[in-house]
C-alpha cells in the first residue's frame, strides 16, 4: 500500500524527504465494526511482515516468524483481535527501503537513501493504520527493534494505544551493544563486492560480509546456556577433531548455516541501516519532554525481559521502567527465565505467553 506519495512526502525526523513510501503488511483476524480490537505488531531487525500462517508454497514446518504467538486461541488470539504487521520502513521485504528504486534517478538508493530513526519508523506506521481506517490501537506488540518501535510511538503520540507490550528490548543501547554492531557493519562495508552500497547493478552482493555480519549478531541472540545445550564442543560429523581451520565444531556450522540462509532472505543495506536506528534509539533523553507527553495519554506498559538475555540484559528492561515511572506511566514489568537468550521472544515459554495473554485480556476488558 502506498503511504506517502509526490503530493505528500514523507518527512524523516532529520527534515530529509522520501517521495514515495509503500508498505507491505499482513492482517489476521477481523476488524470489529468500531475498530477496537487492533493490535499492531512491530517487529525486529531481520523480521518482515508475515508474522504468522502459511503463504502458498511454505515449508509447513517454518510459518511466519511469530506464529506460536499470533492465532486462534493463542496470547494474540485472532478469534477475538485483528492483528496487523508491516515491513518496516528501510526493510527489503516489500516496504520502501534503500534496495527500493529512487523515483529522481530510476536506480537503487543504495546509501543515498537518508538515515532514519526509530520515530520514522512509526511515522510510518502511523500512515498505514490511517489508510486502513484505525484511530487507536488496543496494543502495540514488539520484541528488540520492535519494542523501541512501541515504545517510541506510545511516548510521541498519547492516547493512541492502550498498552505497549515492550519485549526483550533497550532505550538506550550500551557501549558493548554498539560495538557489536559496529562490527557487524565493517563486515559488510569492507567486503569487496559491496561498491559502495550499489551492488544492486552489479550482479554481485555483499554475501560474504552480510553473513558474517549475522554469525556475529546471532552469537549475541544466544545464551551461553543454549550454546552448551545444543552443541557442547561437539564436533560436526566426525568422532574426533580434524585438527584445521575450516568449520570442525558443530556450533561453527551452525553459524554459518545461519550466515548463509540469512543472506537468501535480506539484504545488506537494510541491515546497515536497521542497525543504526538501533544504535542512535533514545527516548529518554529529553525527561521534561517524556513526562509531559506520556501525561497527555493513558497509555500502559508491560516491559518483558529473559534473564538469559545478554544482548538486552534485565538491568535495560529495569532501566526503561524505571524511566516510565517517574516519568507517570504505568508499568507492568517480569523478568520470564527462559534458556534462550536474546531470542526467547521468539519461543513458546508458557510464563512469557500466559503475561502477555493476560495483559491482552485486561485492556480488551477495560475497553469493554
Amino acid at each position: 500500500m502506498v503511504v506517502f506519495d509526490g503530493d505528500h512526502p514523507l518527512t524523516l525526523d532529520s527534515g530529509a524527504q522520501i517521495k514515495e513510501v509503500e508498505v507491505a503488511y499482513e492482517t489476521y483476524g477481523e476488524l470489529n465494526v468500531d475498530a477496537s480490537n487492533a493490535i499492531f505488531i512491530c517487529h525486529a531487525l531481520s523480521g518482515d511482515a508475515h508474522a504468522a500462517g502459511l503463504h502458498e508454497g511454505d515449508d509447513p514446518d517454518r510459518p511466519g516468524w511469530w506464529d506460536n504467538i499470533i492465532g486462534p486461541g493463542r496470547p494474540l488470539d485472532t478469534d477475538r483481535f485483528f492483528v496487523i504487521c508491516p515491513n518496516v520502513l528501510g526493510g527489503c521485504k516489500g516496504t520502501t527501503g534503500p534496495s527500493s528504486i529512487d523515483p529522481d534517478t530510476g536506480d537503487p538508493y543504495g546509501l543515498r537513501f537518508p538515515l532514519i530513526q526509530v520515530r520514522d519508523l512509526v511515522t510510518v506506521h502511523r500512515a498505514l493504520l490511517a489508510k486502513l481506517g484505525i484511530a487507536k490501537l488496543l496494543a502495540a506488540v514488539g520484541g528488540s527493534l520492535g519494542g523501541m518501535q512501541a515504545l517510541q510511538w506510545s511516548i510521541d503520540h498519547p492516547g493512541e494505544i492502550d498498552g505497549a507490550v515492550i519485549v526483550a528490548a533497550s532505550a538506550r543501547l550500551s557501549a558493548q551493544n554498539i560495538a557489536f554492531s559496529a562490527v557487524a557493519r565493517e563486515a559488510i562495508m569492507r567486503d569487496p563486492d559491496f561498491a559502495d552500497g550499489d551492488y544492486y547493478a552489479t550482479g554481485k552482493r555483499p554475501d560474504r560480509g552480510l553473513a558474517l555480519a549475522r554469525m556475529i549478531g546471532h552469537i549475541t541472540y544466544l545464551s551461553e546456556e543454549s550454546m552448551r545445550e545444543k552443541f557442547g564442543r561437539r564436533i560436526q560429523d566426525a568422532e574426533v577433531p580434524r585438527y584445521g581451520f575450516d568449520v570442525d565444531f558443530q556450533v561453527e556450522s551452525y553459524l554459518h548455516y545461519q550466515g548463509q540462509s540469512f543472506v537468501e532472505r535480506f539484504d545488506a543495506n537494510t541491515y546497515l541501516y536497521l542497525g543504526r536506528v538501533m544504535d542512535y534509539f533514545d527516548p529518554f533523553g529529553d525527561p521534561v519532554r517524556l513526562r509531559t507527553q506520556l501525561a497527555q495519554g493513558d497509555t500502559g506498559f508491560l516491559v518483558l525481559s529473559f534473564d538469559s538475555d545478554w544482548r538486552f540484559s534485565t538491568a535495560h528492561a529495569r532501566d526503561m521502567t524505571s524511566e516510565l515511572r517517574a516519568a507517570g506511566a504505568s508499568v507492568t514489568f517480569q523478568e520470564i527465565s527462559s534458556p534462550h537468550g536474546h531470542d526467547s521472544f521468539l519461543f513458546d515459554t508458557p510464563d512469557y505467553h500466559r503475561t502477555v495473554a493476560g495483559y491482552i485480556d485486561r485492556l480488551a476488558a477495560a475497553g469493554d
